[in-house]
Parts: structure tokens; C-alpha cells; sequence
């Protein structure tokens, strides 16, 4: 064989091997986000029914309201007589279209499919009446109420989109996500107090605690930010991926990788990016389809202050 057939044989091999190398990889995210987008179906199923369990056995037969967007969902239903399930859908459109531009796509997806099943939930299904004791109506209905919030954001998504307003506003005034919750929880509760009864406003500030507990217990915090640390080989790629699919600024630290017995080293980029909690699902779903052995650690920010904090708008 001549010289020029061995290189284009060669050539061949090569060409072939990087084909099945995408092939390969290709099928690998392929998987993984199959798996991942069947957990948060799961996810958000449990959660609007656990949401749908304390708004009828326990919230609405005893005219008790959360806070947030569902609190106020509850108000209106009582004063206008109207279905609940169609105003939950009307109050949480705006939030949805908020959290499709400060957050993605996917996220105001999730966060439809969410509302959207809850609301038929609360149409078609209906769960008996559990207590008319007012305290145990208060902690339970709030920890039903709170699990269904909860596992929708471990999902990705929400059914109470306040904290994505209190996100925005975050972005616009000298307050924090906290602060500003706080303040939209007053005013539900005030506005209960005149509606319903200051009994009733007090149990259902009793409600809330339970629900934010419950929450606090399932996305292990409250706070609007996580600080990221990445360790992976593939860091290039990740680095791409944060910055030109996710609009996040990421910081680059030069370090090594120290293993085995010998106490081997090797050099490498450590990456470290602040997020929103409400993209960690997404972020380790892009992560592991492009490293599934990516080292990532995740720790609570309290507050930050300048920075690409605010997410970059990307080129369409």
C-alpha cells in the first residue's frame, strides 16, 4: 500500500473515532437530561398535590390564606367569589412571564406546568376535610402547602412566584430578597385582617411560618444567592456553558488536583459563579452532561454586592 493510502486510512480511523466520540457523548446528555426531566415531572406532580392536599383539607374549608401569590389568590377567591383554580392561574401569569425573562425558558415552562396542574388539581380533585381545629389547620395546612412549594423548586420551578418579583425588585432597590418578601407578606396579611378577621390573619401568619419552615427544610435555605465552585477537567466547556447558555459571570482560579497514595498533582482551572437558587437545577443538569464526575460545591450566599450579579442578556 502505497504511502498516501496509509495516511488517508489513518485520516479515516481518526475521523471515525472523533464520530463516535460525539456520538457517544451526545447520547450521554441525551440521557441525562431524560432522567432529569422525568425527576422534576416527579417532582412537581408531588408538590402540587401536596399543595393541592393543604389548600382543600385544610386552608380553604377553614377560610385560613398563605402568604405570597397564593395568599393572595385566597383574598380574592373569598371577596370576589370567584374559582379559585382560575385566579391562581390569572395572578400567577405575570410572574411567570417575569421569571421567563429573569431567569429562562425552561424555568417558566416548569413553573406553568406547575400552576396549570395545580389549578386542575384543586378543580378535579377533591381531597376531604382533615381538622377544623384552627391550630392544626394553620401548622399542617402551612406544611402541606409549603412541602408542594418546596419540591416544586427542587424541580425548578415554582408555584408561588413572589419570590421571583421580590428577585426582580431586589435588582431595582437597596433591599434584600428577604426584606422585600417580608414586606409583600404585611400587606396580604393586613389586607386579610380587614377581609377575613384578625383571628384569622394571625392563624394564617401562623400558616406562613409553617410553609417557609417547610420550605427552609426542603431547598435547605432561603437565600437568594448560591456561591459555585466547580473542579472538573472539562472546565473550558463548562466555563462556555455558564457564561454564553446561563448569562452568568464565572470567575477562574488557577489551581491543582492532588489524588493517590503518591500524592499525584495536576494543574487546572477552578471555576466559581453566583447563581440564583432557583437555576441550581439547571446548573447541574448542564454540568453533568458535560462532566458527570464534575466536583461541585455549593454553599449560601447572604448578600452580595457589586459584580455580574444581574444575569447578562445573551445574543439570540
Amino acid at each position: 500500500m502505497s504511502i498516501l493510502g496509509l495516511m488517508e486510512k489513518r485520516n479515516f480511523r481518526g475521523l471515525d473515532h472523533a464520530s463516535r466520540y460525539r456520538s457517544a457523548k451526545k447520547f450521554l446528555r441525551k440521557k441525562i437530561f431524560t432522567i432529569r426531566t422525568a425527576k422534576d415531572i416527579l417532582l412537581l406532580t408531588a408538590g402540587v398535590f401536596s399543595a393541592g392536599f393543604g389548600l382543600e383539607s385544610f386552608l380553604l374549608p377553614n377560610n385560613f390564606i398563605d402568604g405570597g401569590a397564593t395568599g393572595i389568590s385566597l383574598l380574592l377567591a373569598e371577596v370576589l367569589k370567584w374559582p379559585l383554580a382560575a385566579i391562581l392561574v390569572v395572578i400567577s401569569i405575570p410572574f411567570i412571564i417575569l421569571g421567563f425573562r429573569q431567569i429562562g425558558k425552561v424555568f417558566s415552562i416548569k413553573t406553568l406546568f406547575a400552576i396549570g396542574c395545580l389549578s386542575i388539581c384543586i378543580t378535579f380533585i377533591h381531597f376531604p376535610l382533615v381538622t377544623n381545629d384552627h391550630l392544626l389547620v394553620a401548622v399542617f395546612g402551612g406544611f402541606f402547602v409549603g412541602a408542594g412549594i418546596g419540591l416544586a423548586m427542587r424541580a425548578g420551578g415554582v408555584l408561588d412566584g413572589t419570590e421571583i418579583l421580590a428577585i426582580y425588585l431586589s435588582r431595582k432597590l437597596s433591599a434584600s430578597v428577604g426584606d422585600i418578601i417580608i414586606g409583600i407578606n404585611v400587606l396580604v396579611f393586613s389586607a386579610a385582617a380587614y377581609v377575613l378577621s384578625i383571628e384569622a390573619a394571625l392563624y394564617s401568619m401562623l400558616t406562613y411560618l409553617a410553609a417557609s419552615k417547610t420550605i427552609d427544610f426542603l431547598i435547605e435555605g432561603l437565600e437568594e444567592y448560591m456561591g459555585v465552585t466547580i473542579i472538573s477537567p472539562k472546565s473550558q466547556e463548562i466555563y462556555e456553558m455558564v457564561t454564553m447558555k446561563m448569562g452568568r459571570g464565572i470567575t477562574v482560579y488557577k489551581g491543582s488536583a492532588g489524588f493517590g497514595k503518591t500524592g499525584h498533582s495536576s494543574d487546572l482551572n477552578i471555576l466559581f459563579t453566583v447563581i440564583t437558587r432557583l437555576e441550581i437545577s439547571r446548573l447541574k443538569t448542564q454540568v453533568e452532561s458535560i462532566d458527570p464526575g464534575a466536583f461541585i460545591i455549593m454553599h449560601s450566599i447572604k448578600d452580595t454586592r457589586g459584580g455580574m450579579i444581574k444575569k447578562r442578556r445573551l445574543a439570540h
